[in-house]
C-alpha cells in the first residue's frame, strides 16, 4: 500500500490526489487504485479496479485523475486495452481518464458520450476478447443506466454505486453521515438515495440483483471505500433484504 503524497481541491469543491492513493491486490488478475473524493465533509474516495485477462490486457474500470506515475502503476500491471465507465453517474474524470489513456477503447453505458462530450463506444454487447473472461450485466430498474461487471478466473463481481462499503474504523461525522443519513448501520449496503433517487422499478431491479446473486462470486469491489474480499456475496444477500 502507498501512501497518498498531496491532496489538491478541484472547482467542484472535490478532492483529488496527486497520484493514487493507494495500491491494493485483490487477486493474482484484479488491483484495486484508490483516489480521494471528498465531499459533505467526507473523503467517500474514488476506487479504480484492473481486471486483467489472460493474454496481460487489463481493463481500467472507472477513471481518476491519473498521473504519469499513476499510469505507470497501470502498466506495470498490464497493458491497458479498454477504459470503462459503469454507470452515467461516474462522469467526474472522464476526460482526464481520456486524456491520460488515449489511445485504448473507452466503453460506457449508452448516454455517456452526450452528457461528458468525450466519445465512447457502448458497454454493450462487451468486447469479444472478453468472452469467457468478463461479463457485464445491465442493471435494470435504475436511473443512471448502471452496469456490473464480473471478473471469472478471479471470482470478482465489480459494481459502482449500487452498494458503498465503509470500513468499521470509521468515526465522528463520517460514521454518523452513514449509519444514520445514507441509513447503512451497518457500514455496508445501499444507500438512502440510491433506493429514493435512482431506483425507479423495485421488480425490475430485484431481477437484476437475482440475476447477479446466481453468479458465483466471492469478491465485490464497489466504486467507494473497500472492497469485500470474502463472503461478498453474502453481504450481498444481507445488503437486499
Amino acid at each position: 500500500m502507498r501512501a497518498v503524497a498531496s491532496v489538491e481541491q478541484g472547482a467542484s469543491g472535490n478532492y483529488s490526489s496527486s497520484i493514487v492513493m493507494n495500491e491494493h491486490r485483490i487477486a493474482d488478475d484484479v488491483m484495486l487504485m484508490s483516489f480521494p473524493w471528498r465531499t459533505l465533509g467526507i473523503d467517500f474516495r474514488r476506487n479504480v479496479t484492473l481486471l486483467r485477462l489472460a493474454d496481460g490486457r487489463v481493463v481500467v474500470h472507472s477513471t481518476a485523475p491519473f498521473t504519469e506515475q499513476d499510469i505507470a502503476v497501470i502498466k506495470r500491471f498490464g497493458e491497458p486495452g479498454w477504459l470503462v465507465e459503469a454507470t452515467l453517474m461516474h462522469d467526474t474524470f472522464a476526460k482526464e481518464g481520456r486524456a491520460a489513456l488515449p489511445n485504448i477503447t473507452y466503453l460506457a453505458p449508452d448516454g455517456f458520450a452526450k452528457a461528458t462530450e468525450v466519445p465512447t463506444e457502448s458497454l454493450l454487447p462487451p468486447p469479444q476478447e472478453w468472452d469467457g473472461e468478463i461479463d457485464v450485466f445491465k442493471i435494470d430498474g435504475v436511473r443512471m443506466n448502471e452496469h456490473a461487471l464480473f471478473h471469472r478466473r478471479s471470482r470478482t463481481l465489480v459494481m459502482a454505486d449500487v452498494f458503498f462499503s465503509f470500513p468499521k474504523e470509521i468515526s465522528g461525522w463520517p460514521r454518523f453521515f452513514v449509519r444514520r443519513v445514507m441509513r447503512m448501520p451497518r457500514l455496508f449496503g445501499i444507500s438512502s438515495f440510491y433506493r429514493l433517487f435512482v431506483i425507479r422499478d423495485k421488480e425490475a431491479f430485484a431481477r437484476s440483483m437475482s440475476a447477479l446473486l446466481a453468479l458465483d462470486f466471492e469478491r465485490l469491489v464497489v466504486a467507494h471505500w473497500q472492497p469485500v474480499e470474502t463472503d461478498a456475496k453474502r453481504a450481498v444477500e444481507q445488503a437486499l433484504r
